[in-house]
């Protein structure tokens, strides 16, 4: 009898060998976001102690970067599948470098700021779907999953260490920063320019047919539970910054965000498997649970509650944002440009939301001088908010499914081998 392949094993012989293009697009997927997370974290801290502005209306300036950020994502996908997966790209990446030039010509002219910190979630939105769609192109099913969570794993790395380089600089020395994350992305956009085309029209979306609408086949409920997801999660994304630079330090914060993202990149690959077979409802009530967890014990605003908050918090979102891409996915007949976009306008929206209401709240915490129940009441929305999802599970598991639409279908799991990233 033959010994059975490690998992180790299986993951490395669906990798390799890598192509030129793939290795260089899963070292991109590390730099970009290390780029991005040198200054996009800190950008609440940048926007009011740097510029001045009143934590109102810090608020409303990320839920309006959020917005463009995720639910662009609807666009960037619609584009990857009539302009192709690379353009896309190469088109986004100029978008985001401008936007890093603009932040960094802010500091002469503050109001310059606002602007740019729009136009560099333009060119995040328009990317992310054609990154992950070309990660996968021409990759057999079986293969897809190694693809998608070595492609997350690169992501998620980049968050992390980005940080932790930049926290030191970003309010004593922005514009070394600022300057040196757009020459980066200037390498980064120079080599995109090299990496071969792809036909990025989805098969049943040529150009002999009608171009169905940007939200033809959306998955409803994974939709929905995306979005409120990310509305309660973006609380925590938002304002730990300011929270937790106010009572330890940025360095420490830096800290927190590493043991976040490392959670993501050690416990998602692994619990990919249970996470996929694991029945839709609970996993939303194990997800909002560690999210409510998480940002209770924040309320004590310790050190030692800023690393158990946060851990908990990457626990449930590893839960949430995985099976609702994976029901997305099984549900909808579009394309993978498509269905990820789809789902990154939901995640747009919760994390619209979330900054517009949690900076007027934060606001009103801090004016009072007790913080700590801004967290509590985001705890308890995670508890009283996604029982109103089973409405809408109920509405669709009782929909007719017409042939050829999968919207309403509460079918058994088959994700055909496909395990999206965050």
């Amino acid at each position: 009898m033959g010994e059975r392949p490690t998992r180790g094993a299986g993951l490395r012989a669906s990798l390799f060998p890598l192509t030129g293009p793939l290795r260089f697009l899963l070292l991109s997927s590390f730099l970009i976001p290390l780029g991005s997370f040198m200054v996009l974290p800190f950008m609440s801290v940048f926007l009011h102690e740097r510029l001045g502005m009143g934590l109102g209306t810090v608020g409303v300036v990320l839920a309006v970067a959020s917005l463009v950020q995720f639910s662009g994502g609807i666009v960037g996908g619609a584009l990857a599948d009539r302009i192709g997966l690379r353009r896309t790209m190469l088109w986004a990446l100029v978008v985001r470098t401008a936007g890093f030039a603009g932040l960094l010509l802010a500091l002469r002219w503050p109001p310059l700021a606002i602007w740019a910190l729009v136009l560099t979630c333009c060119g995040a939105a328009l990317y992310l779907p054609a990154n992950k769609a070309y990660l996968v192109h021409g990759v057999d099913d079986e293969r897809r999953p190694a693809f998608l969570s070595a492609g997350n794993a690169a992501l998620n790395a980049g968050m992390a260490v980005g940080p932790l380089i930049a926290g030191p600089f970003v309010l004593s020395s922005p514009g070394w920063l600022f300057a040196a994350v757009t020459a980066l992305f200037l390498a980064v956009t120079a080599g995109h320019a090299r990496l071969p085309g792809t036909d990025g029209t989805h098969p049943l979306e040529s150009e002999d047919t009608a171009r169905p609408g940007l939200l033809a086949g959306v998955a409803l409920l994974p939709f929905a539970a995306n979005a409120l997801a990310f509305y309660l999660y973006f609380h925590f994304q938002h304002f730990l910054a300011v929270y937790a630079v106010e009572r330890a330090s940025s360095a420490f914060y830096s800290v927190v965000l590493l043991l976040c993202f490392t959670l993501v990149i050690v416990v998602q690959p692994l619990a990919s498997g249970m996470i996929r077979r694991m029945p839709y409802a609970l996993a939303l009530a194990v997800g909002f649970t560690g999210l409510a967890a998480g940002l209770a014990v924040l309320a004590a605003g310790t050190r030692a509650a800023l690393l158990a908050g946060g851990a908990l918090i990457t626990l449930g979102d590893i839960v949430l944002f995985l099976k609702n891409d994976l029901e997305a996915l099984r549900r909808s007949p579009r394309s993978d440009a498509v269905v990820f976009g789809q789902q990154r306008l939901a995640a747009g929206l919760g994390a619209c939301a979330s900054g517009v209401l949690g900076g007027q709240l934060y606001g009103l915490g801090e004016r009072a001088g007790h913080t700590g129940w801004f967290w509590l009441l985001a705890a308890a929305q995670c508890l009283l908010l996604p029982p109103l999802l089973l409405t809408l599970r109920r509405r669709t598991a009782r929909r007719p499914v017409p042939d050829g639409d999968h919207e309403g279908a509460l079918t058994r799991d088959d994700t055909n081998g496909r395990i999206p990233g965050r």
